[in-house]
Order: structure tokens, then C-alpha cells, then sequence
């Protein structure tokens, strides 16, 4: 919501000139931004962890997810990048390539590019043929003796080159995932909060019909100030639970950190800043598809709302 927005360093002034605790202690703003929160996902998502980082966000995300399926592995996109903690680090091939490996829990999906990947705009469809590549990971996954805890991706995979992935794609991947008895997170870190315009969350750009089982949050959400957000269903939270050991947080939902929540949230609406993104973003399009024109260097010009990737090549055909 732009750099030292004078509704967010006032929340942040007064809520710390009242009280800041850590968060065994009970506070209204905490509710209220859950509740908040919770109108702008499906009904499904309704339980909320808070945290202080998108990492942090991540790495909560799978631990939910292994305890409510009982399993360990994990499905990710090539390229992708989901943090900095070990636990992230490994399902990241853009960071584990470059480091120890790719640890045998860990299954790279294709990354569902219809430009430069596997299956491009010329495929018959592409949507299935993606989704079946996954379906094939979960099949020799079987075979080794390997269960599926989770598919693990961005919404608008970004770190792997601004991709667009196909609408219907995660439909597709959720039912060969959810057959298998995993879940499906959807990483809105960098994509969410009304960044591609027409869509408060990038994961609802693949239809109404497509709900994460777990969303994470984090960047945008607090405007620069330290705020992460985990949001699912109950049976996953039940499940969570029930193992008896709660998750605690310091200052994860502290209430200064949640009243600088609220108070982007009550910019984003006041402002009307997912239009914004929308006209602006179209505008940005516009010109830098005029400019594709002109320079064969400009292979490719694709976005939504401010999520714009420019493919940069040496050969047109190839």
C-alpha cells in the first residue's frame, strides 16, 4: 500500500502506545483480523495461525500437512522458491539444486509453462497434459513404497519466471492429489492480497471451483512490518491438535502486528487498490506489448493485474 502509508504508521503508533505483549495474552485485534481475514477467502478456510514471516507461514503450512495425512512427502514445481528455513530450502529446487540435493522426499513437478516448458500453447491441452505429469509422480511415488503428504506451489509461480499457470490446471493436480490422500497448499506470499486485480487471492484466477486446502500469506500482508498468516480447514486444525502439542508463536498475532494488518486491509479497500492493480497492470501490458513488437528480444509479454513477466530470448523459433 506504498512506502510509510500515513493509516498504517498510525495504527502501528497507537496500538503500540496502548499495549504490545506477546501472544499468550488475549487481544481483540486478533479476532477482528481473523474475522477480517476470513471474508476474503472461501468459507472452508477458517482457521488462522499467525506468524512473523513467510517462512515461517511455509514451514507451518507443511507441518499442518503432514500431521493430518500421516505422511512425509512432498510435491513441488520446478524453479520454485518457498523460503530460507532448512525445511523450505529442501522443497525449493531454484535453492536445493545449488546446495545438497534433492532430498528423496521431495518430487519436482514440470512447471505448468505455456511458453518456454514441456507443453506449450500449440498442445491439444495442455491443462490435462500438466496435470498428468503430477498423476505420474504420484504413480512412481506409489511404486517406491511413498506416500503423498502435500503438492506444495505458488499460485503464480514467481522466482520460476512469472508463470500463469493454465486456468483449471489446480483442479486437475487437487484431484490426482487429493485421490492419493494429500492436501494442497497454495503459496499467496508474493502473489496475494489483490496484486493480479481481479482477484483478491491469485489461486482464485483458476475458477470458483478450485479451494486450496491451506493458504499461506506474508510479505504485502503487513506493508514492510513483520506478519505472516497460515489459513485452513478445521479437520486439518483439528488434526494439528490433537496431537496435544499447540503451536505457539511469540509474536505471531501480537496486537500491534494486527492492527497493522487491519490497517492494509482497510487501505486496500479504501483505495480501491485491486482496481489499481488492474487498470495499471493493463496499462503496463499494453506498452510492453508495443514493444514486443519491435524487438525480437521480447519472445513473450504475460501478467495479471501488477504480475508481469517479460521473456527475454536469443532465437524466435527456438
Amino acid at each position: 500500500v506504498g512506502h510509510c502509508h500515513p493509516d498504517i504508521v498510525k495504527a502501528a503508533h497507537e496500538q503500540n502506545q496502548l499495549l504490545n505483549t506477546n501472544s499468550r495474552y488475549l487481544h481483540d485485534n486478533l479476532v477482528d483480523y481473523a474475522e477480517r481475514l476470513s471474508k476474503t477467502l472461501p468459507e472452508k478456510l477458517c482457521i488462522f495461525y499467525f506468524l512473523n514471516s513467510g517462512s515461517e507461514a511455509n514451514d507451518l503450512a507443511l507441518r499442518l500437512a503432514r500431521q493430518y495425512t500421516g505422511r512425509e512427502d512432498v510435491i513441488v514445481l520446478d524453479h520454485a522458491y518457498h523460503g530460507h528455513l532448512t525445511s523450505l530450502i529442501d522443497i525449493s529446487p531454484y535453492k536445493f539444486r545449488n546446495l545438497e540435493g534433492q532430498k528423496e522426499w521431495v518430487h519436482v513437478a514440470p512447471v505448468p509453462d505455456t511458453y518456454r516448458g514441456l507443453y506449450r500453447e500449440d498442445h491439444e491441452n495442455s491443462v490435462t497434459a500438466y496435470a498428468d505429469e503430477v498423476k505420474k509422480i504420484i504413480e512412481h511415488a506409489h511404486k517406491r513404497g511413498r506416500k503423498i503428504a502435500a503438492f506444495f506451489a505458488e499460485s503464480l509461480p514467481s522466482v520460476g519466471g512469472q508463470i500463469i499457470p493454465p486456468a483449471g490446471y489446480f483442479q486437475k493436480v487437487a484431484e490426482h492429489v487429493h485421490k492419493a490422500g494429500g492436501v494442497f497448499i497454495a503459496d499467496e506470499i508474493q502473489v496475494g492480497f489483490g496484486r493480479v486485480g481481479k482477484h483478491f487471492w491469485a489461486f482464485q484466477l483458476q475458477g470458483e471451483d478450485f479451494i486450496p486446502d491451506i493458504v499461506t500469506m506474508g510479505k504485502p500482508i503487513g506493508n514492510g512490518h513483520p506478519l505472516a498468516c497460515v489459513a485452513t480447514t478445521k479437520e486439518i486444525a483439528e488434526a494439528f491438535a490433537a496431537t496435544g502439542v499447540e503451536y505457539f508463536n511469540t509474536f505471531g498475532g501480537n496486537p500491534v502486528s494486527c492492527a497493522v494488518g487491519l490497517a492494509v486491509l482497510d487501505v486496500i479497500e479504501k483505495e480501491h487498490l485491486q482496481a489499481h492493480a488492474t487498470e495499471v497492470g493493463n496499462f503496463l501490458m499494453k506498452i510492453l506489448k508495443e514493444q514486443q513488437i519491435k524487438h525480437p528480444i521480447i519472445g513473450d509479454v504475460r501478467g495479471c493485474g501488477l504480475f508481469i513477466g517479460v521473456d527475454l530470448i536469443k532465437d524466435q523459433a527456438e
